[in-house]
């Protein structure tokens, strides 16, 4: 039996334990501390006789399980659903905090546990190409935003080169060929204050007047392209943002090939070869949720998925759902002709705040209305859609959702 006398007095009893005893593992070191009715950072020197005996005991049972080879597999799942831990005991050291899954035998507890590690560093490999893709984008079009939008700038003097264009025709006959420069009264100002207006001394002052309004009309068309390309690359950068929320959400090896999918038919990136006339696969099925009082919450997993939900399956009557100009899945709650109720709209919106960018935040806006009120655009990119008609709710989605998850 191992006694209290043995370990370092000045450790907490996990460390301690895993000092003096060969082949315990951190986590049954620590579930040890916990079943004394210990709290971490406890000291052996702190423990009370009551306590010291309990520990004694415990480390007791546990040799005897090692030598018997009788203990049970046991996975330590956290909240994202991966394995954190195993052990040849139950573990309850986490409380509510972790799920832990007895498995039928050690080989089946290690086959589980190392098949999921392998599945998440493929996932993690996966998604850092098309991270690295999407941010290389994502900062290729902010450059071009900032650019464009200084240029934009440049043109709001625009309605100056007009009115010099003015005030040149209307007062050539004051006006010398050769001039460099004229100061004129200027009829546009309330208190007709004088401007002065540089001249090219080579051109007559007609020639003058007309090139002001030839970069006056310029300027003009630059403002309106340099507008609707500024709208443009801000709506890709929203696209973009959008997949990356998805790339977040993904929980599997087909969810990321649907990203990926999705980003070949937007021409982010290639297609793999033999691919090019090979038909698309199915779209996985969207996450299914069930609020407290019954109905049916469905949340897209990415853009294409979404657009399949919201514009496809979805019935004009059920309630869309989706975060306040935040990146985040489509979320549909299922009415089947039935008034939805309080509770089940606040947990869908509680679902769409989960599933979006703002998962981390308190108060989050989530806005919604009848599916008949969300259209998409001609042309528009996976995902994108317009509605009308909606109100916003406020949401805590570090809550933990009513809502359970369907499989």
């Amino acid at each position: 039996m191992a006694r209290i006398d043995a370990l370092p007095r000045d450790m907490e009893l996990s460390k301690a334990l895993m000092s003096v005893l060969q082949g315990i593992s951190p986590i049954i070191a620590r579930e040890v501390e916990n079943s004394a009715g210990l709290g971490h950072e406890v000291y052996v020197k702190s423990m009370t006789p009551p306590q010291r005996r309990r520990t004694e005991m415990y480390v007791t049972t546990l040799m005897e399980t090692a030598k018997n080879v009788s203990g049970t597999p046991h996975i330590v799942i956290d909240p994202q659903n991966k394995p954190k831990d195993f052990a040849f005991m139950d573990i309850r050291q986490y409380g509510n905090a972790m799920t832990v899954s007895e498995k039928e035998s050690f080989s089946e507890m290690l086959d589980a546990f190392y098949a999921e590690r392998d599945q998440i560093e493929r996932m993690r490999v996966k998604s850092q190409d098309l991270l690295r893709l999407l941010a290389n984008h994502a900062d290729r079009l902010s450059r071009k935003i900032a650019n464009q939008q200084a240029e934009l700038s440049a043109c709001a003097e625009r309605d100056t080169l007009r009115i010099k264009g003015d005030l040149l025709s209307a007062n050539m006959y004051v006006i010398q060929k050769g001039e460099t420069s004229v100061k004129l009264q200027n009829f546009y100002d309330e208190n007709l204050a004088e401007l002065e207006i540089v001249l090219d001394p080579a051109l007559t002052p007609q020639q003058n007047a007309q090139k002001y309004y030839k970069n006056y009309r310029k300027a003009k068309t630059a403002e309106e392209k340099l507008t609707e390309q500024i709208g443009l690359a801000q709506t890709e950068l929203t696209y973009i943002d959008s997949v990356f929320e998805s790339l977040a959400l993904a929980e599997n090896e087909r969810d990321l090939n649907e990203i990926r999918a999705e980003l070949a038919e937007q021409g982010y990136v290639r297609r793999r070869a033999g691919k090019k006339n090979q038909k698309q696969p199915a779209l996985s099925a969207p996450l299914k949720f069930k609020t407290s009082d019954g109905f049916t919450v469905l949340v897209g997993r990415n853009n294409r998925q979404n657009d399949k939900l919201t514009m496809k399956d979805a019935n004009n009557n059920d309630i869309w759902f989706h975060t306040k100009n935040i990146p985040g899945s489509h979320t549909v709650l299922v009415t089947d002709g039935k008034a939805p109720t309080e509770t089940a709209m606040e947990e869908a919106a509680v679902l769409a705040a989960q599933h979006s960018r703002a998962k981390d935040s308190a108060q989050v806006p989530v806005d919604y209305t009848q599916i008949r009120y969300v259209s998409k655009p001609q042309g528009a990119k996976p995902g994108m859609v317009i509605y009308v008609q909606y109100k916003t709710v406020y949401v805590d989605p570090t809550t933990e959702s009513k809502a359970k998850q369907q499989s």
